[in-house]
């Protein structure tokens, strides 16, 4: 099934190929300036920090559902082993085996193509058995620090967790940035909560995955419109699933990712900085958000880290 004539519409205009050159790989992360990252320090107030990142562990938020990607399988390989000698210092390591988007993580701007393309008209097939991605992986994010909006969705519905298959409209997001009392600016990392990850945290993996509520087809044009830098949420999936146009799957991803090079990220836990935003009445905050730099990869996991 060819992608429909809608979604190419929209796909032209939040097209961003070229607009920070041929060579460019990182996308709408160019919106992050040291003027913006200032600007973010300045939002600091109390120092009160929010972890936003899943543990990671065998008992993850992977299902099966999408093939390969296993949550972290963890062993040891030494334990209090004297390696230099006896009665020397002893050591415990560890490896883990894991998707590098089985928790908390970034999605590179190669995760997805469309029509044979990536980001900034770059061909699909430059993504390899065995080097990964040559251009854009997310080793090319070497910092991701930035004012941080949370748009609380659920809270500005009056919702603990919006229902499953919700697609989350620019409307509630306008919504949700009127409740947060600050208008999202160029630059901006944006966490869109939703509530899903509730089901998670309770135990029901399969719940938290389907059907889930999520970004909307119309939302790129919102984020683009913004000169929004990078968008992570609190679903699995980031987009609503199943999708809202019939047998029309992931073209949010392809949009943000393709289209606009704008990095999102996915399972993030916004549920502690809800309830620190809603005490605080603000909702803006530093964010630290810097993916772990595996060269080659089409994602990596995050721990990030709100600092109020």
């Amino acid at each position: 099934m060819s992608l429909p004539d809608a979604f190419h519409a929209i796909a032209e205009r939040v097209n961003n190929w070229g607009r920070w050159g041929a060579d460019d790989e990182i996308g709408t992360l160019n919106l992050i300036t040291d003027e913006v990252v200032r600007a973010a320090a300045a939002t600091v107030r109390t120092g009160h920090r929010v972890p936003l990142a899943l543990p990671l562990q065998q008992d993850g938020v992977q299902t099966g559902m999408i093939p390969g990607r296993v949550n972290p399988l963890h062993a040891m390989v030494q334990i209090n082993q004297e390696i230099f000698g006896p009665g020397t210092v002893a050591c415990s390591d560890d490896v883990v085996t894991m998707g590098l988007q089985a928790a908390t993580h970034w999605d590179a701007l190669p995760h997805v193509s469309h029509s044979g393309r990536l980001y900034n008209g770059r061909p699909a097939h430059t993504v390899t058995p065995h080097g990964g991605a040559e251009f854009s992986g997310i080793g090319t994010v070497r910092h991701l620090v930035s004012r941080g909006v949370l748009l609380d969705v659920a809270r500005a519905r009056g919702a603990d967790r919006l229902d499953g298959g919700y697609a989350v409209t620019p409307e509630d997001l306008d919504a949700a940035e009127e409740l947060a009392g600050t208008r999202v600016r160029a630059g901006d990392i944006v966490l869109v909560r939703t509530g899903q990850i509730r089901a998670c945290l309770a135990g029901d993996r399969h719940g938290y995955a389907y059907p889930s509520p999520g970004l909307s087809i119309r939302t790129p044009e919102w984020f683009h419109t913004r000169d929004v830098a990078a968008v992570a949420n609190d679903t699995l999936t980031f987009e609503v699933f199943p999708p809202e146009v019939e047998n029309l799957w992931l073209p949010v991803h392809a949009l943000d990712l393709v289209e606009m090079g704008m990095p999102q990220g996915q399972n993030w836990n916004l549920e502690k900085l809800s309830t620190a935003c809603g005490e605080a009445g603000r909702y803006a905050f530093l964010l630290t958000a810097t993916p772990e730099p595996f060269t080659g990869a089409t994602g990596s996991p995050v721990a990030p880290v709100a600092v109020l």
